[in-house]
Parts: C-alpha cells; sequence; structure tokens
C-alpha cells in the first residue's frame, strides 16, 4: 500500500505539471494540499519536492491556485522536517506576500502559515513591523474568523513592544490599504 501511495502522489504531481487546463491545475493542487494534512505522506511529498511546488504556485495570478497552495503549505509545516525545509528555501516571505490577497481563505491559511513557521531563528522576519501592522489591521476586522485569528497572533507570537510600536507607526499612515504586492 506505502508503495502505492507514493506513485499516486507522483502520478499528481506529474499531472499538475503536464495540464495546461487551469480546472484541473487547480483540482490537483487541491488533493495535493489535502494528501499534505497526512502526516504519512509528508516523506513522499518532500521527496516529490511539493513543498517547492507550492511554494512556486503563491507568485501564480490564479486566486484559486494560491489558495490551495499557501493551504498545502500550512499543512505541511506542521512537521519539523517541511517547517525546516519551507524556512530554508525563503517561504516566509512568499507567504506574507499572501497576507494581501483578496480570498479570505488565502489569508487565513498565510495568518496560521506565519504562526507555525514561527521559530526562534525566523521570528524576526514572521513578525517583522509591516506583518505587525497587517494583523493590528486584521484584529479590527468585520470578519470574526480573520480578527480572531489576528488576535492570538498579536497576543501569541508578539512582544508588546512590537505591538505598540505597529500601533504608532499607523496612527501616521492610511490604514486600510493593503500591503503591497512585490
Amino acid at each position: 500500500m506505502e508503495l502505492g501511495r507514493l506513485e499516486y502522489l507522483q502520478a499528481l504531481v506529474t499531472e499538475f505539471q503536464a495540464t495546461e487546463s487551469a480546472e484541473a491545475k487547480e483540482q490537483v493542487l487541491a488533493n495535493l494540499a489535502n494528501f499534505a494534512y497526512d502526516p504519512r505522506n509528508y516523506e513522499y511529498l518532500r521527496q516529490l519536492q511539493v513543498p517547492d511546488l507550492f511554494l512556486d504556485t503563491l507568485a501564480e495570478e490564479n486566486e484559486t491556485l494560491v489558495e490551495f497552495a499557501v493551504g498545502g503549505l500550512c499543512n505541511l509545516c506542521l512537521d519539523k522536517a517541511n517547517k525546516d525545509y519551507i524556512l530554508e528555501a525563503n517561504g516566509v516571505e512568499p507567504v506574507i506576500n499572501c497576507l494581501s490577497s483578496s480570498n479570505e481563505e488565502t489569508v487565513m491559511s498565510a495568518v496560521t502559515t506565519l504562526m507555525y513557521l514561527t521559530t526562534t531563528q525566523s521570528r524576526q522576519q514572521t513578525t517583522a513591523l509591516p506583518v505587525v501592522e497587517c494583523m493590528l489591521r486584521f484584529s479590527l476586522s468585520a470578519n470574526r474568523r480573520l480578527s480572531n485569528l489576528a488576535t492570538v497572533f498579536l497576543e501569541d507570537y508578539c512582544t508588546p513592544l512590537q505591538v505598540e510600536e505597529a500601533r504608532n507607526l499607523s496612527k501616521h499612515t492610511a490604514v486600510g490599504i493593503p500591503l503591497p504586492k512585490d
């Protein structure tokens, strides 16, 4: 059965890379993101370079592909080896860029992924001033899911000094303007 699992995941990766159909790509990426939730698949997904596939897909124009890619990363980074790989592959910056998405699920997954990617070494990047500022804006959102998640981020991942610094900075800027896309 285990060999079948690897072969099946390989077939999905191959299909994603070979297909021209946007709809097929979305369906395959959704499947890969779901398989990234199961710890039994972590080793296979690393072997098939799926973390790289997800990271590369974050730069796509297709919002649905980005949603599934950041969701897949979110699922993968629960595993320490995957988390370390994503951090070493400079994965924080593309995830931060997802915070400016107009897609709610993409933003929710990006916030959660940043939480999972926060380590002693990565904290400076995952809680950089623009990120904390963005979380302050999200914490004021009418969307309860987003405001609650942002509040957890601010309380559990940021220092009171970082939050204060971001508050002071946002007093002097136009609140509500999304972060620029690179």
